[in-house]
C-alpha cells in the first residue's frame, strides 16, 4: 500500500493483516487487524508514531521510501504488535531517536535490545514541536500496559490513542464507515484487554475529555473522523452500573446440566430479564467476554469430573477472574453423581470479583421437580436482586 493522507502532511504508513486468526497465542481475530502507524512531517522535523508487527515490517519499509528522513520515532506502547518493526527502522535511519514513556524505555531495551543512547523519555503533559506541529504526550497508563501513552497533535485536532478506542477489524477504511461492526469489534477489544483495567480507564476517559477532537487514530482498526459514538460507548462499558443482563456460560457431558440450563433461561426469560448462554465447548471465547462487559449476573453452569467442576467451566471461572467484570451476583448450577466439591472449587477460582455468591442449585443425577423448583427460586432471587440494583437497560 502506499501511505494514506489524513490531513496535510499527516499520514496512515500501516499495515492490514487480513489474515491473522489468533492474537497472544489466545485471543481470537475473526475479522483480522491492523497495525497502524502514523508518519507527520513539521517543517523542521518528521515524526513516525509507532511502527508494525515484525511480520508486517516490509509493508511499513515500503511505504517510508517515499520519506527522505526521520528524526523521531515514538513508541506509545512496547509490545510487538506496535513496536516490532523499530530495529529495522533505526536501521535505515541512523539518526533517528525513539521517544516514549519512562516506563516505556526498559521494556523497549529488554523486548528489542534497542540501544539505550537511542532513546529519549518524555514526561506526561510535555510538548515537542516539529514546525507548525505541536505534539503533546499524555500518558494513559493500563491501557493496556503500565506504559502505555497517547500523543494529541494540537493544531489538527488528531489523537493518536494507542490501543485506547482500537479494534481488531481487517478493512481498506481509512475511517469509519460501519459504526455498528466497529462498535462491535472495539467493544471485543475493550473486553479482552483492558475490562480488568476498568477503574483506570474511567480516569484516562476524564483526563482526555478536554481535548477538542477532530479524529481519533488508534492502534488498530479504522480512523474516528465523528469520534463522538467511541466515546460514548467507552463511557457505557467502564460506566458502574451493569445491565439487566443475566449470562450463562455452562457445558454439559449427559445433558444434566444442559436441561437445567435451558429451563433457568426459561424462568429468567418471564420475568423480563434478558439471558445469554454459552455452551462452552463450542464458544469463540471473545463472546462471552463481549457479554461480560454488560453483564450483572452469571451463573456457571457444569456436570462434576471427578468431584470438581468441568475443565471448561474452570477455563470460564478463570477468564471471569481476570477480567474482573462488573458483575454484581455469580452463582453455580450443576450435576453430580455421587459427591462434588465444585462450590468451593469455583469460589476459589474468582476471588478477584466482587459480587455476591448466591446459594447453588446441584442437582443429584438428572434433574428432578424438586431441582427446577429450586431453579424458579433461584430466578426468583436473581430477578428481586436485579431490581434492588436498579439496573440499566
Amino acid at each position: 500500500m502506499k501511505p494514506r493522507e489524513i490531513k496535510k502532511n499527516v499520514f496512515w504508513v500501516g499495515a492490514i493483516d487480513w489474515d491473522r486468526r489468533l492474537f497472544d497465542s489466545l485471543i481470537p481475530l475473526p475479522d483480522g487487524t491492523s497495525y497502524n502507524a502514523y508518519l507527520i512531517k513539521g517543517k523542521e522535523k518528521v515524526a513516525l508514531i509507532d511502527s508494525v508487527d515484525p511480520t508486517m515490517t516490509e509493508a511499513l519499509l515500503s511505504q517510508l521510501e517515499s520519506f527522505d528522513r526521520l528524526d523521531w520515532l515514538i513508541s506509545l506502547h512496547a509490545e510487538q504488535d506496535h513496536s516490532g518493526a523499530i530495529p529495522e527502522v533505526l536501521k535505515k535511519y541512523e539518526m533517528a531517536k525513539v521517544i516514549t514513556s519512562s516506563q516505556a524505555k526498559g521494556m523497549l531495551i529488554d523486548l528489542l535490545h534497542l540501544p539505550e543512547e537511542r532513546i529519549i523519555e518524555v514526561k506526561d503533559g510535555e510538548r515537542i514541536s516539529l514546525g507548525e506541529k505541536t505534539l503533546r504526550f499524555l500518558y494513559t497508563p493500563w491501557v493496556h500496559w503500565p506504559e502505555t501513552m497517547c500523543v494529541y497533535l494540537e493544531e489538527e485536532k488528531i489523537l493518536f490513542s494507542c490501543d485506547f478506542f482500537g479494534s481488531h477489524l481487517a478493512t481498506t477504511d481509512l475511517y469509519v464507515t460501519d459504526e455498528g461492526r466497529v462498535v462491535e469489534a472495539a467493544k471485543r477489544y475493550y473486553a479482552e484487554i483492558m475490562m480488568p483495567f476498568r477503574k483506570i480507564i474511567q480516569k484516562n476517559l476524564e483526563k482526555l475529555a478536554p481535548l477538542p477532537l477532530e479524529i481519533i487514530a488508534p492502534s488498530h482498526g479504522p480512523l474516528y473522523n465523528k469520534p463522538e459514538f467511541i466515546i460514548r460507548a467507552y463511557r457505557d462499558w467502564v460506566d458502574d452500573k451493569p445491565k439487566n443482563l443475566v449470562i450463562i456460560p455452562y457445558v454439559s457431558m449427559h445433558g444434566s446440566t444442559a436441561r437445567m440450563v435451558s429451563y433457568l433461561v426459561g424462568a429468567l426469560g418471564e420475568k423480563g430479564i434478558e439471558v445469554r448462554q454459552f455452551n462452552l465447548p463450542e464458544i469463540d471465547i471473545g463472546k462471552l467476554a463481549i457479554s461480560l462487559v454488560d453483564a450483572a449476573t452469571v451463573v456457571l453452569g457444569t456436570p462434576t469430573v471427578h468431584v470438581g467442576a468441568h475443565p471448561a467451566a474452570i477455563l470460564a471461572a478463570s477468564l471471569l477472574n481476570i477480567l474482573r467484570p462488573k458483575v454484581k451476583l455469580v452463582t453455580l448450577i450443576g450435576s453430580y453423581g455421587w459427591s462434588t466439591k465444585m462450590v468451593e472449587q469455583i469460589t476459589g477460582l474468582i476471588n478477584n470479583i466482587k459480587a455476591e455468591i448466591l446459594p447453588p442449585v446441584l442437582a443429584k443425577g438428572t434433574p428432578r421437580e424438586a431441582d427446577f423448583k429450586a431453579l424458579d427460586d433461584l430466578a426468583n432471587l436473581i430477578a428481586q436482586k436485579h431490581e434492588q440494583l436498579n439496573l440499566k437497560e
